[in-house]
């Protein structure tokens, strides 16, 4: 069983950055792939970004690539997502979530394809 708590959250003026971080306990943390999602009010959640055991492949949603970074520390067991260039429609709630295999970015982006998720983090962009 892994648990998984994000942190990181918070306000910020649109053009700001913030970086979240999603600490991991109870598993082999280097033996899952990560995935970032979001949950913004009235919403559905969404897929952000994804990456692999070993950190070499990623995924970004098309909203976010080229302003979002998702990254790894495997001794540290957390996954972090620095975000920049921040936009007010970047608002949700964020969510990092695990499962044991790197797969397709049509798999990587399905919210049931996933095994574990954290409470998530609220992320709040002033406009």
């Amino acid at each position: 069983q892994v648990q998984l708590v994000e942190s990181g959250g918070g306000l910020v003026q649109a053009g700001g950055s913030l970086r979240l971080s999603c600490a991991a306990s109870g598993g082999t943390f280097s033996g899952y792939a990560m995935g970032w999602f979001r949950q913004a009010p009235g919403k559905e959640r969404e897929f952000v970004a994804a990456i692999s055991w070993s950190g070499s492949r990623t995924y970004y949603a098309d909203s976010v690539k080229g302003r979002f970074t998702i990254s790894r520390d495997n001794a540290k067991n957390t996954v972090y997502l620095q975000m920049n260039s921040l936009k007010p429609e970047d608002t949700a709630v964020y969510y990092c979530a695990a499962r044991t295999l790197f797969s397709t970015v049509q798999v990587m982006g399905v919210t049931e394809k996933y095994d574990y998720w954290g409470q998530g983090t609220q992320v709040t962009v002033s406009s």
